[in-house]
């Protein structure tokens, strides 16, 4: 005699499945962290890549699930702040201006920590010139021309054009300039005499100069260490274990890598200066 199986109980079975299919899928978490190109993407990959390692590490013991943290390296620094402002990543590393412009387009956005450099939230700007330039002064810029990285870029921009500016150079005084983008590319552009000076960060100056690239600092100008920062909507418990897991980062490897010692408190104060560097920006080109 054949048994036959009612509506009811397939019902009953499809939900049990379909409960099963919701339960497997909630044991993971997917998330994605944003950079953008302010050196090489190879270089930038290199640098993230141990650090995020760590931190899936530490979020899957703090979330109790399986976290995937997918790195997206953008082209730019304007792409890099609309993957943050419209959602497309979750998390993003910027520099201080990048940080100021993108919470300005979506103000929800929030500091999660803050690099430690040697234990503080400073470090340098350098402007250089060619290793056998004759200028030894910022003042000594007037009448040549001028490399600078990208045009939302905090050292490349913003600070190093403030630093001219206090030393009496505005840009009516450069023969020329241009925006390179990169760090790595302000730095070989000077080095190869394309321009008389150029504004990059310390670290990649001291890289190219490791590499035996000619080129000579002739200013230094402080910055506030870069930001880890969250999208506006980013969900609360995610938020919050993804700040605690950058506080309590320990690992000596992965932090080497980053060239950090580790991660600090941070606020949308601490970046006030940066704000103040934007907004009298326009004096530059006047």
């Amino acid at each position: 005699m054949k048994k036959t199986i009612s509506v009811r109980t397939i019902l009953a079975i499809l939900l049990t499945l379909f409960g099963l299919s919701n339960a497997l899928a909630n044991t993971g978490l997917s998330l994605n962290f944003g950079v953008y190109t302010s050196d090489k993407p190879t270089e930038v990959v290199k640098q993230f890549k141990p650090v995020l390692e760590v931190l899936e590490k530490s979020l899957s013991e703090k979330l109790g699930l399986s976290v995937d943290i997918h790195l997206q390296v953008a082209s730019t620094y304007q792409k890099g702040i609309a993957n943050l402002v419209d959602g497309t990543v979750d998390f993003a590393r910027f520099g201080p201006a990048s940080y100021v412009l993108a919470k300005e387009k979506a103000p929800g956005i929030e500091v999660l920590a803050m690099e430690s450099k040697k234990g503080g939230k400073v470090f340098y700007g350098i402007i250089c010139v060619p290793g056998d330039s004759p200028i030894f002064e910022v003042s000594e810029l007037k009448g040549k021309s001028f490399a600078f990285g990208d045009e939302r870029s905090t050292i490349g921009r913003y600070l190093s054009q403030q630093h001219l500016l206090e030393h009496g150079i505005s840009a009516k005084y450069l023969t020329d300039y241009e925006y390179l983008g990169r760090h790595d590319r302000v730095g070989a552009a000077v080095a190869r005499k394309q321009f008389d000076a150029g504004a990059l960060k310390e670290s990649t100056f001291k890289k190219l100069v490791a590499k035996g690239m000619p080129i000579r600092a002739i200013a230094s100008f402080p910055n506030v260490t870069k930001p880890w920062i969250a999208r506006n909507d980013l969900n609360s418990d995610h938020r919050d274990a993804i700040r605690a897991a950058l506080l309590e980062m320990k690992d000596p490897a992965a932090l080497k890598v980053l060239k950090k010692n580790g991660f600090l408190e941070g606020s949308d104060d601490d970046y006030s200066i940066i704000r103040q560097a934007i907004a009298t920006n326009p004096a530059f080109f006047q």
